[in-house]
């Protein structure tokens, strides 16, 4: 049993362990040694910033892994989880620093459902055509809504120009786009941040305008412009999943945000399917970026293909599969994409 003076072995315990690797725990029983164990391994490796050890922080780790273990024992769910950076934090922790206050979106509702007319193929994904840049970590900072935001405007500038996708500057979203109800570290939504760029005319390169992960002074160069979104955003009608995908397929990728519950942070592999959370507006509290879609024969599920910014050592080198067609966990109430082009309609 974990007490205060056991703590002070857990850095020379990590020693003796050599992975995070879970599967030897589906035949067998994990022990209290197992337990403190990785946890001196996560304190030691994982941890995202420095974590002062405590029983309470241990007792947290612990049920955690357990929850972890005998997830991945159940042969009906359709993902696994694994111990990541996230474990040994709580839900409460993780605001501002991996995922954002609950943004209300409400910029979705005025566009008419899909009538479902476009021919869509089973499997489709972005990446496979060049267009989508490499996954990035926002670090300790709730500004996954810049790069959603950023990813989109570079998958679709990549597009309009037939180039290879710039690299955007988040830190210029971060520190500028307040006036659009948009909150540095603390949150945001892309289809605000879109109608920050058409207005402000463009945005800086991650080069000439980097990123710090923290709240700054707007410092933005109208000279240093790289990509523009001269007619603003679409969005996709709330709750349109058909619509969603649509636009998926005819026009790019497209900013999303979900609401993020405590199973989701240690997902390894497979299609999430959340059991707690909401499919309103109201929770909405991480966005990213849906770069294509498929069907997972061996489950029997559809599902979206998502790119993250919690760096490639989390999920699928960077990415999750969540599933499609239920708007699990809110996928589909708050879904944007840049116009390059004026629109038609």
């Amino acid at each position: 049993m974990m007490n205060k003076s056991s703590l002070v072995l857990l850095l020379c315990l990590a020693l003796t362990v050599s992975s995070f690797d879970l599967s030897r725990f589906e035949h067998t029983q994990v022990t209290e040694e197992d337990i403190e164990q990785l946890f001196g391994l996560y304190l030691t490796h994982k941890a995202p910033f420095p974590i002062e050890p405590s029983v309470q922080r241990y007792n947290h780790f612990k049920s955690k892994v357990l929850s972890i273990i005998n997830h991945n024992k159940d042969s009906s769910k359709t993902y696994k989880r694994t111990i990541n950076k996230f474990t040994g934090l709580t839900l409460d922790e993780l605001k501002g620093v991996a995922i954002m206050e609950s943004q209300n979106c409400s910029a979705t509702a005025s566009e008419a459902p899909s009538e479902g007319l476009t021919i869509l193929p089973d499997y489709f994904d972005w990446r496979q055509v060049g267009v989508v840049s490499h996954v990035k970590n926002q670090g300790n900072c709730g500004s996954c809504w810049t790069f959603s935001t950023t990813g989109a405007v570079e998958s679709h500038w990549a597009l309009f120009k037939g180039t290879k996708p710039p690299l955007l500057s988040e830190q210029q979203l971060v520190d500028c786009a307040g006036d659009f109800q948009n909150f540095g570290c603390n949150g945001g939504l892309p289809s605000q941040a879109f109608q920050y760029i058409q207005q402000a005319g463009g945005l800086e390169s991650e080069d000439s305008y980097p990123y710090k992960a923290v709240d700054q002074k707007c410092s933005f160069d109208s000279s240093k412009i790289v990509a523009s979104v001269q007619y603003g955003s679409y969005n996709v009608s709330s709750g349109d999943e058909q619509g969603l995908q649509e636009s998926l397929f005819t026009h790019g990728p497209v900013s999303v945000a979900f609401e993020v519950t405590d199973d989701f942070m240690d997902y390894d592999a497979g299609v999430y399917v959340g059991q707690t959370c909401h499919k309103d507006t109201a929770h909405v509290n991480h966005a990213v970026l849906a770069v294509g879609f498929g069907h997972d024969k061996a489950k029997n599920i559809d599902y979206w293909i998502v790119k993250n910014s919690w760096g490639t050592t989390w999920g699928e080198e960077g990415y999750f599969r969540i599933q499609r067609g239920t708007n699990m966990c809110g996928i589909a109430v708050c879904a944007s994409y840049p116009q390059m082009r004026q629109p038609k309609f």
